[in-house]
């Protein structure tokens, strides 16, 4: 099994948290947020990672040089922010597998990986998408799927009462994302999964696991006491 992580972003509503810091590094009960992560995937088999990286790279590559994890680790730098499309683009070339698991350093959504990629694997799925269902949320669009559970459409941002959003945890194949020649900047969630949802090859897998995201303070305050029992 081979995993994308995606560390290269800014952090900006972070900041007056953390600090200078990518926010795969924000500290969570002193250990940074990417040793949960290497954790998880520890957990579910993960065999490689390939990091895509940006923003105060060395701070995560000098982290990754001092810890040992039973996996092979790689990474990738942006040289200039290239998006999210960039980013996955960029560390798809550098994957070996056909299909590789992407998941967000600011995100942990504890799917099993190995029924998501069978589920993948069995619907012969162009990219498989972990959803997550929610009740009264403004923060995240909503994915909309069919009787076949492949997704038919996304919407955008509002206040809901309930709904399926992206949980950020994809399973890719490598050749169909690097064979539609997108440019080397793009963002992922528009110039590819809305752009090509129409193309009916995208597959639901929708989840009950345990899902946050670090990327307002408030999240991350609660990451605090949540780990304390998840990785106890």
């Amino acid at each position: 099994m081979e995993c994308i992580i995606l560390a290269g972003g800014l952090g900006t509503r972070l900041r007056g948290t953390i600090g200078d810091y990518p926010k795969c590094m924000a500290p969570v009960n002193e250990r940074p947020f990417l040793h949960y992560l290497f954790v998880y995937l520890q957990q579910q088999g993960c065999s490689r990672v390939v990091l895509s990286l940006g923003y105060k790279h060395e701070i995560i590559t000098g982290w990754l040089e001092q810890n040992q994890w039973p996996f092979e680790i790689s990474w990738v730098i942006e040289e200039e922010p290239l998006g999210t499309g960039g980013g996955i683009q960029l560390a798809l070339r550098a994957a070996k597998d056909a299909d590789v698991a992407v998941l967000n350093g600011d995100t942990l959504f504890r799917v099993d990986l190995a029924e998501q990629f069978a589920a993948h694997r069995a619907a012969e799925a162009s990219a498989t998408l972990a959803l997550k269902r929610m009740t009264n949320f403004s923060r995240y669009g909503v994915v909309n799927e069919d009787e076949a559970h492949r997704i038919c459409s996304f919407e955008e941002k509002q206040q809901r009462e309930s709904g399926l959003i992206n949980g950020g945890v994809y399973i890719l194949n490598k050749n169909y994302l690097l064979g539609k020649n997108l440019p080397e900047k793009f963002s992922f969630e528009k110039d590819f999964l809305e752009a090509y949802v129409g193309e009916r090859a995208f597959l639901a897998y929708t989840s009950e696991a345990y899902f946050i995201d670090i990327g307002i303070p408030e999240d991350y305050l609660q990451v605090q006491e949540d780990f304390k029992t998840l990785f106890a």
